[in-house]
């Protein structure tokens, strides 16, 4: 029985047409054996072409998915590297601070009634290279006042962590300092270095704050015998998985594990409390 020269499917004798693929089977046997060789290698091409295709396709999906972790750990790595330099800047701001005033600034700077009323974060923004902004702050009125409420959208971007997800257009800060009696930030009152007896390498200064929304010029930082813990949203809180990062009074900035032991959190907490922090 002979073949179609086409699809090469077997045909009755003397058919005009092929039953199974519908050419003219006289047309294509014209041509020559070389025709039917012609369109069986260009079938095949397109089948070898699609074939291989898909494999590009599925194996591009698979190696796609492999690499994405990768692609991500590479993002977070960047946007960690980012915060701890916001809070090195911060830190090269606030020993500029002391060495202008030979001390670091309060906490807050309180009216007379002693309500708090201007935060630190304003006081270092002329070794902030924001002096400009500085200026245009106006001290006979408190943070929220008329004039100074203008200037909470121009937050400096170095107190906004890259990993916060607003930090583009945020006007709520990043980091406050530990707040505390015995702490570097004590309220009103400054500090000097000479009065951190235990060591300015083991004592906290500023943290990460993610979720406490505290507006960038607002007097207002972590009190510690309210909120000891990390992970506290109120309180120290990282964007980052699995602890905080903090800066230290002799500069340095530490990436401290949420699970820290709460006794060595406290003794990095205070200046004077004669403790050993031990490992962390």
């Amino acid at each position: 029985m002979p073949a179609c020269p086409a699809c090469a499917e077997p045909i009755p004798a003397g058919a005009d047409t092929c039953p199974h693929c519908g050419i003219d089977v006289h047309h294509y046997s014209s041509g020559g054996p070389s025709g039917g060789k012609k369109m069986s290698g260009m079938m095949l091409v397109l089948m070898v072409a699609g074939g291989a295709f898909l494999v590009l396709a599925v194996c591009g999906g698979i190696l796609a998915a492999l690499l994405l972790p990768a692609v991500q750990s590479a993002r977070e790595a960047a946007r960690r590297t980012q915060c701890m330099n916001n809070l090195k800047q911060i830190g090269l701001a606030l020993h500029m601070y002391h060495d202008r005033y030979n001390t670091f600034p309060p906490a807050y700077v309180a009216d007379a009634s002693g309500k708090p009323v201007h935060s630190w974060r304003v006081l270092v923004l002329p070794f902030l290279e924001q002096q400009s902004l500085y200026n245009e702050y106006d001290f006979s009125e408190p943070w929220d006042g008329p004039n100074n409420s203008r200037l909470l959208t121009r937050m400096p971007r170095v107190f906004a962590c890259p990993s916060d997800p607003n930090a583009a257009t945020s006007t709520t800060t990043d980091y406050a300092g530990v707040l505390g009696e015995h702490c570097v930030f004590r309220g009103a009152q400054s500090v000097t270095i000479g009065s951190i007896t235990d060591g300015a390498s083991n004592t906290l200064l500023i943290g990460e704050v993610a979720g406490a929304k505290i507006p960038w010029m607002k007097p207002d930082d972590i009190d510690i015998a309210m909120h000891p813990a990390l992970g506290d949203p109120d309180g120290f809180s990282g964007n980052h998985p699995g602890g905080v990062i903090f800066l230290l009074c002799d500069g340095s900035v530490r990436f401290i594990s949420q699970g820290v032991n709460p006794q060595t959190l406290k003794a990095l907490f205070t200046r004077d409390g004669n403790e050993v922090p031990g490992t962390y």
